[in-house]
């Protein structure tokens, strides 16, 4: 199985920390988020991985020649501009769409314990061209999906999207987790920089299933900020991130 680790953000709120490393190389536990998100990835069958660069981009690909990739066959996916998730994903599509396996695509600022297993069986029953690691928390910005746990929309404070129109909706939120089939990629329209989350959204309105993976059970955390890398060093004492 295949995945891809978005990490080229800037990493801006989490200064100084991303002053003079990019955030994948923050360090939780005497291991960097890269490390960390490798190795579970590794753990649930993921060999081959590409990985998006931008913000101190080349100490990335250094430390992951100066660790051997990990054992791991990594690419690396170079950003001159910062492309989003959508647009990096579509530039490091070369690498994910020749198998027809489904793929992970996972962010390298959270940290969860959250069953990829589980996540990609319950995508291949269920034929999505998209899975999504959703729960129950409190954020900014919601996606809205339906009782059939199919994507219907998405929620920014007041404003709200509805691409499928006459149902039910609960406001979930994201976690950062895609399990994805290589068929999305020739779907994706949009060009430049632009979030993935837009395109799932009009695949939906389209008909496409785009659904939920709830993860209320799992540990979760976003390592956005500098207090949250505080907090995942507690955690990581306390045995709570594996």
């Amino acid at each position: 199985m295949k995945a891809m680790i978005l990490a080229a953000g800037l990493g801006t709120r989490l200064r100084p920390l991303t002053d003079t490393r990019p955030k994948a190389l923050v360090e939780i536990g005497g291991r960097t988020l890269l490390e960390i998100t490798l190795d579970r990835l590794r753990s649930f069958g993921v060999q081959e991985v590409i990985i998006n660069l931008h913000h101190f981009g080349e100490m990335i690909a250094d430390y992951l020649h100066a660790n051997s990739s990990f054992g791991m066959h990594i690419e690396v996916s170079r950003e001159d501009v910062l492309l989003d998730t959508g647009g990096g994903l579509k530039k490091a599509g070369w690498f994910l769409d020749a198998s027809a396996e489904p793929f992970i695509l996972h962010n390298v600022d959270v940290l969860s314990t959250i069953d990829l297993d589980r996540m990609v069986q319950a995508h291949v029953r269920s034929g999505a061209l998209a899975t999504l690691a959703v729960k129950h928390r409190d954020t900014s910005r919601y996606l809205l999906f339906d009782d059939q746990d199919q994507l219907c929309g998405r929620r920014h404070g007041q404003q709200t999207e509805l691409v499928r129109n006459g149902r039910t909706v609960e406001p979930l939120a994201f976690c950062g987790m895609h399990v994805i089939s290589p068929r999305l990629l020739p779907m994706i329209t949009e060009s430049g920089a632009f979030s993935i989350i837009d395109s799932y959204l009009r695949l939906a309105g389209a008909g496409e299933e785009i659904l939920a993976f709830r993860a209320d059970e799992y540990y979760w955390l976003d390592l956005g900020r500098v207090e949250s890398v505080e907090q995942a060093e507690k955690d990581f004492q306390e045995n709570l991130i594996i």
